[in-house]
Protein backbone atom coordinates (compact mmCIF):
# COMPACT_ATOMS: atom_id res chain seq x y z
CA UNK A 1 0.00 0.00 0.00
CA UNK A 2 1.25 3.14 -1.24
CA UNK A 3 1.61 6.30 1.70
CA UNK A 4 -0.98 9.04 0.68
CA UNK A 5 1.52 11.44 0.50
CA UNK A 6 3.45 9.71 -2.03
CA UNK A 7 2.13 11.59 -5.00
CA UNK A 8 3.15 15.32 -2.97
CA UNK A 9 6.71 13.74 -2.24
CA UNK A 10 7.02 12.80 -6.44
CA UNK A 11 5.22 16.58 -7.46
CA UNK A 12 8.42 18.29 -4.64
CA UNK A 13 11.00 16.43 -5.88
CA UNK A 14 9.90 17.06 -10.34
CA UNK A 15 9.63 20.28 -9.14
CA UNK A 16 12.91 20.75 -6.75
CA UNK A 17 14.39 18.97 -9.98
CA UNK A 18 13.44 21.26 -12.17
CA UNK A 19 14.15 23.92 -10.31
CA UNK A 20 17.75 22.90 -9.94
CA UNK A 21 18.13 22.29 -14.45
CA UNK A 22 16.41 26.18 -14.42
CA UNK A 23 18.39 27.80 -12.26
CA UNK A 24 21.41 25.96 -13.29
CA UNK A 25 21.09 26.94 -17.04
CA UNK A 26 20.16 30.81 -15.63
CA UNK A 27 23.75 30.59 -13.50
CA UNK A 28 25.71 29.55 -16.71
CA UNK A 29 24.53 31.61 -19.02
CA UNK A 30 24.09 34.85 -17.13
CA UNK A 31 26.73 34.49 -15.33
CA UNK A 32 28.41 37.20 -17.43
CA UNK A 33 25.83 39.78 -16.96
CA UNK A 34 26.07 40.14 -13.32
CA UNK A 35 29.60 38.89 -12.54
CA UNK A 36 33.20 39.36 -13.84
CA UNK A 37 36.74 37.94 -13.82
CA UNK A 38 37.33 34.38 -11.68
CA UNK A 39 33.65 34.56 -10.17
CA UNK A 40 32.19 34.67 -13.46
CA UNK A 41 33.96 31.30 -14.79
CA UNK A 42 33.54 29.56 -11.46
CA UNK A 43 29.47 30.27 -11.76
CA UNK A 44 29.44 29.29 -15.60
CA UNK A 45 31.21 26.29 -14.85
CA UNK A 46 28.88 25.28 -11.83
CA UNK A 47 26.25 26.31 -13.43
CA UNK A 48 26.66 24.09 -16.33
CA UNK A 49 27.54 21.34 -14.11
CA UNK A 50 24.27 21.70 -11.75
CA UNK A 51 22.36 21.73 -15.00
CA UNK A 52 23.72 19.06 -16.64
CA UNK A 53 23.21 16.78 -13.54
CA UNK A 54 19.84 17.84 -13.02
CA UNK A 55 19.13 17.21 -17.12
CA UNK A 56 20.07 13.76 -17.06
CA UNK A 57 18.23 13.06 -14.23
CA UNK A 58 15.05 14.46 -15.73
CA UNK A 59 15.83 12.76 -19.05
CA UNK A 60 15.59 9.14 -16.99
CA UNK A 61 12.15 9.61 -16.31
CA UNK A 62 9.73 7.31 -18.01
CA UNK A 63 7.73 10.13 -20.12
CA UNK A 64 10.59 12.02 -21.22
CA UNK A 65 12.89 9.00 -22.38
CA UNK A 66 9.59 7.74 -24.24
CA UNK A 67 9.57 11.41 -25.70
CA UNK A 68 12.80 11.87 -26.43
CA UNK A 69 13.53 8.19 -28.03
CA UNK A 70 10.87 8.80 -30.42
CA UNK A 71 12.14 9.14 -34.15
CA UNK A 72 10.15 12.75 -34.95
CA UNK A 73 11.94 14.20 -31.81
CA UNK A 74 15.06 12.38 -32.41
CA UNK A 75 14.58 13.39 -36.56
CA UNK A 76 14.15 16.93 -35.07
CA UNK A 77 17.10 17.51 -32.76
CA UNK A 78 19.86 15.65 -35.37
CA UNK A 79 18.48 18.49 -38.35
CA UNK A 80 18.67 21.65 -35.76
CA UNK A 81 21.78 20.77 -33.43
CA UNK A 82 23.24 20.07 -36.88
CA UNK A 83 22.24 23.04 -37.82
CA UNK A 84 22.72 25.44 -35.32
CA UNK A 85 26.42 23.36 -35.58
CA UNK A 86 27.19 24.45 -38.81
CA UNK A 87 26.13 27.98 -38.00
CA UNK A 88 27.74 28.52 -34.68
CA UNK A 89 31.16 27.67 -36.86
CA UNK A 90 30.33 30.09 -39.30
CA UNK A 91 29.60 32.71 -37.08
CA UNK A 92 31.50 32.90 -34.03
CA UNK A 93 35.22 33.35 -34.13
CA UNK A 94 38.12 31.37 -31.90
CA UNK A 95 38.60 28.87 -29.57
CA UNK A 96 34.30 29.37 -27.83
CA UNK A 97 33.22 28.95 -31.59
CA UNK A 98 34.84 25.87 -32.37
CA UNK A 99 34.08 24.66 -28.64
CA UNK A 100 30.40 25.46 -28.94
CA UNK A 101 30.31 24.01 -32.92
CA UNK A 102 31.88 20.53 -31.55
CA UNK A 103 29.07 20.15 -28.42
CA UNK A 104 26.17 21.01 -30.97
CA UNK A 105 27.67 18.77 -33.61
CA UNK A 106 28.21 15.99 -30.80
CA UNK A 107 24.26 16.28 -29.73
CA UNK A 108 23.21 15.88 -32.86
CA UNK A 109 25.74 12.53 -33.75
CA UNK A 110 24.29 11.57 -30.50
CA UNK A 111 20.38 11.88 -32.01
CA UNK A 112 21.51 10.30 -34.98
CA UNK A 113 23.11 7.68 -33.34
CA UNK A 114 19.68 6.73 -31.70
CA UNK A 115 17.79 6.92 -35.09
CA UNK A 116 20.20 3.67 -36.18
CA UNK A 117 18.60 1.42 -34.46
CA UNK A 118 15.09 2.05 -34.60
CA UNK A 119 15.84 2.57 -38.37
CA UNK A 120 17.60 -1.50 -38.30
CA UNK A 121 14.24 -2.50 -36.14
CA UNK A 122 11.69 -0.73 -38.69
CA UNK A 123 13.70 -2.48 -41.61
CA UNK A 124 13.54 -5.58 -39.70
CA UNK A 125 9.45 -5.24 -38.91
CA UNK A 126 9.09 -4.56 -42.86
CA UNK A 127 11.24 -7.32 -44.20
CA UNK A 128 9.46 -10.44 -44.55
Amino acid sequence: MTSPLAPVKTFVADLLLWSFFVGGLAAGGAAGAVLDGTQKDVATYAGSAVALLAGSRIAKKPKIKAFLSKPSTLWFLFLFNGATAAAIYVTMDGVKGIITSAAMGLVSLGAAGGLIPSRRKHAADVTP
